[in-house]
């Protein structure tokens, strides 16, 4: 046996050996192109002209959660790609990203949108087309950098805890949305408080919290280009280089549902008949209707940071809760993934040097907005318009967080024609 294997890895050194004037030059030329690629868009990044938008939210929002709808596909889905292939691979040129958050500092909640430059009108129009008594303010330092940044010493004054969430579903599979809830109906202001807001819970454990504490919430978004160089894509079974777009792998997953459906009668040579039960009907129904929409491919994150003798281990408890109400048993949902500390113990990490590090991770990451590019790249989730207006809306008067700041009115400008 020990023969047969010596003589199985010389025949297969030899082969190495003589290929070898092949297949080192392109396994260098492959990996300098990646180097290339990434130095490339690092400085393309680099160069961004980033804003942040602060949108404060109208005392009386009467609008349902479509108003926000409407806004993530015109102003958000910018499907215009990176240009020709000198534009990617010799300027860097990588597909625009924006970043929606939430953020709560001691309990005060603030609405942001952090967008490159060059879309801040088109944003501000969109923004008070749908909400105009809002108020979309710039603002001029960022709240994750007033924090000090993760290490050994912050870390004894400062503690950390953070996560990602991605679908615990493949991604054909719609979450809950507000319409699944009836907040596509217009109501009464009066009649508002009985609805039920699914983004309540985590406005509602973001105004709980109290001096000392921070949480963060940021959904990353960029729209999803079906087919278009840098578009998410899913490996083709059995296959090593081919890949499935959105609409192949939604007629996969159909399939499967079917194929679990069917039965063969008794003495039926040939064919099958179907037995979709109901429950499998519409679940066939919601994939073609999220599939039928504008898609945005996504990344989700929680961050909480408190002092010392500020932090509250119930509050994770809680970040892990505010993402079940968009969970079904038969649709989809969100799980965590990468949560700092998770599957860790003192064994492995008796001086906590893994868990730091996690925290490092998980901080930088939301601070520089890194999901689609280095340096924290990630496998995006597709979501359609309905759900990620699900997730990031501003709340009615169902929502009644005591500490969620509303404006009374919007503050006129002055007519820019006025003769001086």
């Amino acid at each position: 046996m020990n023969d047969i294997l010596f003589q199985s890895l010389s025949l297969i050194y030899i082969a190495l050996s003589k290929t070898a004037v092949v297949w080192i030059p392109l396994l260098l030329t492959i990996f300098a192109w990646r180097f290339w690629i990434d130095y490339v868009n690092a400085a393309a990044i680099e160069n961004i002209k980033w804003v942040m938008l602060e949108i404060r939210i109208p005392k009386e929002v009467t609008k349902t959660p479509k108003a926000m709808e409407l806004v993530l596909i015109n102003a958000l889905h910018q499907t215009g790609g990176v240009g020709t292939w000198y534009h990617r691979w010799w300027l860097g040129n990588v597909l625009p990203w924006f970043s929606l958050e939430v953020c709560s500092i001691g309990g005060e909640l603030h609405f942001f949108v952090r967008t490159q430059d060059k879309f801040r009108r088109l944003i501000e129009s969109q923004v008070y087309a749908q909400y105009p008594t809002a108020e979309v303010v710039p603002v001029d330092t960022d709240y994750a950098e007033l924090v000090p940044q993760v290490n050994k010493n912050t870390n004894a004054i400062w503690s950390t805890w953070g996560t990602e969430f991605t679908l615990s579903k493949e991604d054909p599979y719609p979450i809950k949305t507000y319409v699944d809830y009836g907040l596509d109906k217009s109501v009464k202001p009066d009649d508002q408080e009985s609805q039920i807001d699914p983004i309540s819970p985590m406005l509602e454990l973001m105004g709980a919290l109290k001096q000392g504490e921070q949480l963060w919430f940021q959904v990353l978004v960029r729209a999803h280009n079906a087919g278009k160089p840098g578009a998410k894509s899913f490996p083709k079974e059995g296959h090593w280089f081919e890949r499935n777009g959105v609409k192949d792998i939604t007629k996969e997953q159909i399939a499967k549902i079917i194929k679990d459906a069917s039965k063969k009668t008794e003495g039926e040579k040939e064919g099958t008949i179907l037995n979709l039960t109901k429950g499998q009907g519409d679940v066939i129904s919601a994939i073609e209707h999220k599939m039928s929409q504008i898609q945005f491919e996504c990344g989700m994150r929680m961050v909480y940071l408190a002092k010392k003798d500020a932090f509250d281990p119930g509050i994770i408890v809680g970040m892990m809760s505010v993402v079940k109400q968009y969970n079904s048993q038969d649709m989809n949902g969100f799980k965590p993934q990468n949560a700092v500390g998770v599957a860790i113990d003192f064994i492995d990490d008796p001086f906590g040097k893994k868990t730091l590090e996690m925290k490092k991770t998980m901080y930088n990451a939301y601070r520089l907005r890194s999901y689609f590019n280095k340096p924290y790249e990630r496998v995006p989730f597709i979501l359609s318009a309905e759900e990620l207006a699900t997730i990031y809306h501003f709340p009615n008067r169902a929502t009644s967080t005591p500490s969620f700041a509303r404006i009374d009115s919007k503050q006129a400008e002055p007519p820019q024609n006025l003769p001086i």
